[in-house]
């Protein structure tokens, strides 16, 4: 649920906190003699069905515990308590599919000339702020008639009462919002004024012993209209007890709790009771219908984007995949080119090293060459001044043959 406009200032009632007190109270230990009234649970009417409420709290013949119901909420607000109310009938709208009546649950006109306006909305339609918006305007407005001056109109009071949880910012089953300046906090009207209760809020509470409805008015009559819960076939027969011990002291109470069995047993007052749950059970099967469905319309659309998502992925992927298998094959390619420039620079290298090798070897024989006729040339010398065969062999290293060619070579110069 959106958060409330900024221009609303939000204030909780929140549930009551002190265990110890609430333990210890003395009248939550008393146990009256009074034989408890025997009622069957399937009997009593679900007050949060509007056409339930409306016959109890929108009744002229109840208006005495109308004014007792509202004041708890106005005590809440800090205003005046209100003695006497009038009922008051406009032409809104459709209040039902289908309906052509359009009148509010319950509008009521004080002596003061505040007007309060209480909705039941057994179903979350997802709409409550607005349309608590558009009935507080259209009341407002319908005031000032012709002629009239602005100074003329007077508060509108909106109570909105709710089986369904709305503000997830908190525990508080009621909220009270005014128009209030942003950072000041100066409040710009009186004329305006919400109420939102939450029903599952107040039960959870209940269920935690964080209520006591004996000190706490409005606590009380809410808990009241929590006693049935037909949209999950309950009743809180624990709540009802203790409203009846409650109802021994509180008179207000007891005439309504009376009245709400009278009703409830009334066959006229039963049939119609039972046409109006039907269509709300109705509507809230549709609306469950449609939340599935609406579900598995996002569920489908999620499913829709994960595999849009995926199939993204995939496309990613086979062009990375793609690009990689590209950059191998041009590595490939590189390396298949350095492999052939290698085995080129080997070939070269190769016949480079066979060429050097050749120049050197050459160049070894004719240094050899060029030594060795030097010694030749030294041995000739030896025996040419009368050194002996023998010794020139073993000075020169030269062999027999050799030598003998020497001597030959010198024998032939002389003759």
């Amino acid at each position: 649920m959106n958060s409330p406009q900024k221009t609303l200032q939000l204030t909780s009632q929140h549930v009551f906190e002190d265990q110890e007190k609430y333990g210890n109270d003395s009248r939550r230990k008393i146990r009256t003699n009074k034989l408890l009234r025997q009622i069957d649970e399937h009997q009593l009417m679900d007050l949060k069905i509007d056409y339930a409420f409306k016959q109890l709290f929108g009744n002229e013949r109840n208006k005495d515990i109308t004014v007792v119901f509202l004041n708890a909420f106005l005590i809440q607000a800090g205003r005046d308590p209100i003695q006497k109310l009038y009922f008051r009938n406009i032409e809104i709208g459709g209040e039902y599919i289908d309906d052509k009546k359009g009148r509010l649950d319950v509008l009521v006109q004080t002596e003061s000339k505040e007007w309060i306006n209480v909705e039941i909305q057994f179903n979350n339609q997802y709409n409550i702020e607005k349309r608590s918006l558009f009935y507080w305007s259209r009341i407002y407005n319908w005031q000032l008639e012709a002629g009239q001056e602005y100074d003329e109109l007077n508060p509108v009071i909106t109570i909105n009462i709710m089986n369904f949880e709305m503000f997830q910012e908190t525990d508080a089953f009621h909220t009270m919002f005014h128009l209030y300046d942003i950072a000041e906090k100066i409040r710009l009207t009186t004329m305006q004024e919400y109420h939102f209760v939450e029903i599952p809020k107040l039960i959870r509470a209940w269920k935690q012993d964080k209520l006591n409805p004996w000190d706490d008015l409005l606590t009380r009559w809410l808990l009241l209209l929590g006693v049935v819960d037909k949209k999950r076939n309950y009743f809180y027969e624990d709540i009802f007890r203790e409203l009846e011990e409650i109802a021994v002291g509180d008179k207000s109470l007891d005439v309504a709790m009376r009245v709400w069995e009278d009703l409830s047993r009334t066959q006229e007052e039963r049939l119609e009771y039972e046409a109006r749950l039907k269509q709300i059970l109705d509507e809230q099967s549709r609306l469950r219908s449609r939340e599935r469905a609406e579900q598995r319309r996002k569920e489908a659309e999620q499913q829709k984007e994960v595999a849009e998502q995926q199939r993204e992925e995939a496309e990613q992927q086979k062009e990375v995949a793609e690009q990689q298998r590209e950059e191998a094959e041009q590595q490939r390619k590189e390396a298949v080119q350095q492999k052939e420039i290698a085995e080129q620079n080997y070939e070269q290298q190769k016949v480079r090293f066979a060429e050097e090798k050749q120049k050197r070897l050459e160049l070894e024989e004719r240094t050899a060459l060029v030594g060795h006729n030097a010694v030749k040339a030294v041995a000739r010398q030896f025996l040419e001044n009368g050194i002996s065969f023998e010794v020139v062999i073993q000075n020169t290293g030269l062999t027999e043959a050799e030598v003998k060619t020497i001597l030959e070579d010198i024998s032939k110069d002389k003759n």
